[in-house]
C-alpha cells in the first residue's frame, strides 16, 4: 500500500505541468519555431521537420532551375540562327569603310548592350566594365564621351556613378522577337538624338554555350571617314570604287554610315542575346547541380537526425522497462 502511494506521488511529480515565471515564458515563446515548422509528434521531431521542409524547398528550386535551363536552350536555338545569318550584313561594311577602333576623335558615344533580365552569369558586368574602361581611355580635356545604354541591367549599374554621362537609355528591347526593322528604327532614333564622331558598340559575341567574347565595333561618322580617307588613313577600300549618279561622296558616306550602324547594331543585339541565353543555360545547369548536392547533404542529415531520435526513444523505453522491473 505504501509502495503504491509512493508510485502515485512520483507520477504526479514527473507528469505534472511545469509552471514558469512570465519572463521565462516570454523568452521561451520567442525561441519556439513557427507553427508550420513544428511537428505534431513532439519536441524531438522538430529538427527533423525543419530538415524535411528545407528538402522540399530545395526540390522546388531544382525544378525551377531545370525548367529555366530548358527554356533558355529553346530560345538559344531560335536566336543563334538569326545571329549567324546577320554576320553577313556588317562584314562587307568592314571591308568597305573599315573598323578602326584606334581612330582618335573628339566625340565618342559608347553604346553598351546588355540584357533586361538577370540570372545569366557575368555578361552584363563584363560589358559595363569594358565601357567604363574605354570611357577612361577616351576622356580628355578637349574630348567628350557619352553613353547610350540598351538593356535594364547595364542601366542599373551605370546610373550609379555615370548618370550625367548617359545620353540615351532604352530597355525592354527583347520584349518582342528581334528583327531588323525593329533594330533599324532604334538605330535611327539613336542617330537623331546623339551627336558623335565615333560610335563604340560594346557587346558579347557568342562563341559557344559556355564561352562569349567581349567585343567592340566602331562606326565612324561620314565626316571622320572622309577626313581619314583624305589623310591616307586605314579606312577601307572605298576609294577603289567609282561614284556614279548624281550623289556626291558625302551623301553616299552619310547613307552608308547609317546603314552600317543599323547592320552592326542588329548583329550586336543578336550576338548579345545568344550570349545571354547561353550564359543562362550554364548558370541554371550549375544551380541544378548545386541543388542536387544540397539535397543529398540534407537527406543524409535527415536520416541521421531521424535515426538518433529513434535510438534515443528506444533507450528511454528500455530504461523505463528496466526501472519498472527493478
Amino acid at each position: 500500500m505504501a509502495m503504491a502511494a509512493a508510485v502515485r506521488r512520483e507520477g504526479r511529480r514527473c507528469f505534472s505541468p511545469l509552471t514558469t515565471p512570465k519572463p521565462i515564458a516570454a523568452i521561451r515563446s520567442s525561441l519556439i519555431p513557427p507553427a508550420d515548422e513544428q511537428a505534431p509528434c513532439g519536441v524531438r521531431s522538430i529538427s527533423t521537420q525543419v530538415v524535411r521542409n528545407r528538402m522540399k524547398s530545395v526540390k522546388n528550386i531544382q525544378k525551377i532551375t531545370k525548367a529555366m535551363k530548358m527554356v533558355a536552350a529553346s530560345k538559344l536555338r531560335a536566336i543563334q540562327t538569326k545571329a549567324e545569318n546577320s554576320r553577313g550584313l556588317w562584314q562587307p561594311f568592314t571591308a568597305l569603310l573599315g573598323d578602326a577602333p584606334s581612330v582618335d576623335v573628339k566625340k565618342n558615344v559608347i553604346v553598351t548592350i546588355s540584357s533586361d533580365k538577370g540570372l545569366c552569369g557575368g555578361i552584363n558586368s563584363t560589358s559595363v566594365k569594358i565601357s567604363r574602361s574605354f570611357y577612361k581611355l577616351a576622356s580628355g580635356p578637349d574630348k567628350e564621351t557619352k553613353y547610350v545604354i540598351l538593356g535594364e541591367k547595364a542601366k542599373v549599374q551605370m546610373i550609379r556613378d555615370s548618370k550625367k554621362d548617359i545620353e540615351l537609355s532604352i530597355t525592354e528591347l527583347q520584349k518582342n522577337p528581334l528583327n531588323y526593322t525593329q533594330v533599324s528604327v532604334l538605330a535611327d532614333d539613336i542617330l537623331k538624338n546623339v551627336e558623335f564622331d565615333a560610335l563604340r558598340i560594346i557587346f558579347n559575341k557568342f562563341h559557344s554555350v559556355v564561352s562569349f567574347i567581349p567585343t567592340m565595333s566602331t562606326v565612324l561618322s561620314p565626316e571622320v571617314v572622309e577626313k581619314e580617307s583624305e589623310a591616307g588613313g586605314n579606312i577601307g577600300d572605298l576609294d577603289a570604287y567609282e561614284i556614279e549618279g548624281g550623289e556626291t561622296k558625302s551623301e553616299i558616306l552619310q547613307n552608308l554610315a547609317e546603314f552600317q550602324f543599323s547592320c552592326v547594331l542588329f548583329n550586336a543585339v543578336l550576338e548579345n542575346a545568344c550570349s545571354e541565353q547561353g550564359a543562362r543555360m550554364s548558370a541554371m545547369d550549375s544551380s541544378s547541380r548545386n541543388a542536387g548536392e544540397m539535397l543529398d547533404r540534407l537527406t543524409l542529415t535527415y536520416n541521421r537526425t531521424r535515426q538518433a531520435s529513434i535510438t534515443t526513444e528506444l533507450i528511454e523505453i528500455i530504461s523505463g522497462a528496466s526501472a519498472l522491473e527493478g
